[in-house]
């Protein structure tokens, strides 16, 4: 079978490379990439099987034609910006397409896409995608849920925090930087809360986890959780629910003054002799001096907390999510696990495994036990604790 990987030079799409060249059910990979000769240094990408075109994917008539060419599946790693573009275009191209971006963007286009007879799978990376498949998971353990906590991030193992911040990049800084200024909403005691992105690092609602092997983590609010408890038509027995990003603790203290005093502003500062505001000067300076070292792991952390009742009792299921860093390849934790559920998505889709047709959900429409069992084999450590 044929794929089409749309950023498959960038942090993301190098991970996807590795993954599919070594699947047998894949034929074909054409990486589409403004920078292509990239992926010719990849030794552990099949380079026989994997073909490159420079492509500048601002140009929807070119990927339109591109697509058309015969695909099973596209897989886009872009950055979020173009995800209603891509859509459209394989709309368009009538072929079936995995994204890792949330799809707030493109739910007008339903009526499209199932008039087109395509399957398009949005969030289905990790934070969104694994989580929101554990979601439909949980949720079938019990029947009553009353809360839902979802926590997700990147960090250092310990010997790797070298820095004051206790962080190194294990993807795209400048999209780090933007996301500590996403809105959140949470529900508790069964209403519902908004933050706006300047409270992000200032609220009541920060607090710690503990992580079995790593211990405490900080949590702040960083997503739309109320969304997806309308998605699981849960409104009526949610009491609490809240999705939370996971550092090393401190950094909420570290970035809540910067905030303050404007360091995330995105307006150019008077008076210096060229145009740049203080986000850019934070993704440049900073930028650097957050690397990881060949030998250094990323960790990325997931916890999921589910609390509600099973045949008249009370019950609490946690299910932990570890990935490592591949040292082999160099390839970072995050990516893999951004990575992973999009390739196994992209191979249920190929198969016929998801055939229904238009915008879907790793929430409602992945097969979860597949699902779960394609991490499993590439070495994601998923534990499940039950507390009565």
């Amino acid at each position: 079978m044929k794929v089409l990987v749309l950023g498959g030079c960038g942090i993301q799409g190098k991970a996807a490379l590795f993954d599919l060249s070594k699947r047998e059910w894949v034929s074909t990979i054409v990486v589409a990439d403004l920078f292509p000769d990239r992926i010719r240094g990849l030794t552990y990408v099949d380079q026989s099987k994997t073909r490159s075109e420079k492509m500048d994917l601002n140009d929807q008539e070119a990927l339109v034609s591109l697509m058309n060419k015969g695909f099973d599946v596209v897989l886009d790693f872009l950055p979020p910006h173009f995800m209603k573009s891509v859509t459209e275009a394989a709309i368009r191209a009538g072929v079936n397409l995995v994204n890792t971006n949330y799809a707030y963007h493109i739910h007008s286009l339903q009526e499209k896409v199932v008039d087109k007879g395509v399957v398009i799978m949005p969030e289905c990376g990790l934070d969104p995608g694994i989580d929101l498949v554990l979601y439909g998971y949980g949720l079938r353990q019990f029947d009553e849920l009353h809360v839902l906590n979802s926590y997700c991030g990147g960090i250092p193992e310990k010997t790797a925090c070298t820095n004051p911040l206790g962080y190194k990049i294990s993807w795209n800084w400048d999209a780090v930087l933007r996301s500590q200024k996403r809105n959140a909403t949470l529900i508790r005691a069964g209403k519902l809360i908004e933050i706006l992105g300047k409270d992000q690092h200032d609220n009541p609602f920060i607090h710690e986890i503990d992580f079995p092997g790593l211990g405490k983590l900080e949590a702040f609010p960083n997503g739309d959780a109320a969304h997806f408890i309308e998605l699981l038509e849960l409104s009526n027995t949610i009491k609490e629910t809240g999705r939370y990003s996971l550092r090393w603790p401190g950094w909420s203290a570290f970035w809540r003054p910067l905030k303050k005093l404007g360091c995330f502003s995105e307006s150019p500062v008077d008076g210096l002799p060229c145009a740049i505001s203080p986000h850019e000067f934070f993704v440049k300076w900073l930028e650097p001096q957050l690397q990881y070292e060949n030998k250094e792991k990323d960790l990325a952390v997931m916890q999921n907390v589910f609390i509600g009742t099973k045949d008249g009792k009370k019950k609490k299921l946690i299910i932990n999510v570890l990935i490592e860093r591949d040292l082999t390849t160099g390839l970072m934790g995050m990516s893999l696990g951004v990575s992973y559920p999009a390739c196994i998505a992209a191979e249920m889709i190929a198969k016929g495994e998801i055939n229904k047709k238009g915008i879907l959900s790793p929430v409602r429409d992945m097969p979860v036990d597949l699902f779960l069992k394609g991490l499993k084999s590439r070495g994601i450590k998923i534990e499940e604790s039950l507390v009565t």
